[in-house]
């Protein structure tokens, strides 16, 4: 399912069957059917199409913002589990107070903060996930620094870059890929919200999350109920999916619950 989504959004212009963007007047609204596999929205648009190009926008987001979060996170993290002291707990003492916010409270403050965009969007997202992947970053460091490889390469001489870079990461990569993985069905659900909200992308350009919001706002629900439930059902499958990758993940790289 997940590599279905990602050919789906790298393959977007050539297999939607209409322009995601076109209207078409003479056929507003219509139920799915041959011409129209999920039918049409209130300007007449391609449903089908729309989820399709839409798929660009949510994987792009949820690949964006976990990398933003692990890019910057992650070496924070290790700085602090490495370092120990002071250093250790003002980083942390930091962390918790971020972490103290609801994850999706904290991306709507900043991405009101910033302005709704695609890539505001993205940052928004990718800061309110950065408190977790620190955490995590710092407990496997402090876990890992006491065993003898550890203790080995510091007997031999290795920096501390050298020992977070070439002896601390690799060990403890499975359980961030794991976490990454599951931080982007994450992500795509805060990246449906905050467009459903009016603070993520904006139209023209498709979007899970502003779809369900022209089928709720207008009032389309029960006279086109095609218009919600398409693109609902399409980020129900795709967080599933990014579950399902993530505990398969985690089952075959052996990471701890």
């Amino acid at each position: 399912m997940v590599v279905a989504f990602i050919l789906l959004a790298l393959l977007a212009p050539w297999v939607s069957p209409y322009s995601p963007t076109a209207a078409n007047f003479l056929a507003v609204m219509r139920p799915p059917s041959p011409a129209h596999l999920l039918g049409t929205d209130e300007l007449g648009r391609d449903i089908l199409s729309r989820v399709i190009s839409g798929a660009r926008v949510s994987l792009s987001v949820g690949v964006v913002a976990v990398a933003i979060a692990i890019l910057i996170g992650v070496p924070i993290g290790m700085v602090a589990g490495l370092a120990g002291g002071w250093t250790e707990e003002l980083i942390m003492r930091v962390t918790d107070a971020l972490l103290a916010f609801p994850f999706l409270i904290f991306a709507l403050a900043l991405a009101a903060i910033l302005g709704p965009s695609l890539q505001n969007s993205m940052l928004a997202i990718g800061f309110a996930s950065l408190p977790v992947y620190v955490r995590i970053a710092r407990g496997q460091v402090v876990a890992e620094r006491g065993k003898e490889y550890v203790q080995a390469a510091v007997a031999l001489g290795s920096g501390s870059g050298r020992l977070l870079l070439r002896h601390l990461l690799p060990n403890i990569a499975s359980v961030l890929l794991v976490q990454a993985t599951l931080n982007v069905a994450t992500a795509i659900i805060a990246e449906a919200s905050l467009s459903f909200l009016g603070l993520g992308v904006q139209p023209p350009t498709p979007s899970w999350g502003s779809m369900l919001n022209t089928a709720d706002n207008i009032g389309y629900l029960h006279a086109a109920p095609w218009m919600a439930v398409a693109p609902g059902a399409t980020i129900l499958i795709a967080v599933l999916a990014f579950n399902l990758l993530g505990d398969g993940l985690r089952d075959a790289l052996d990471v701890a619950s």
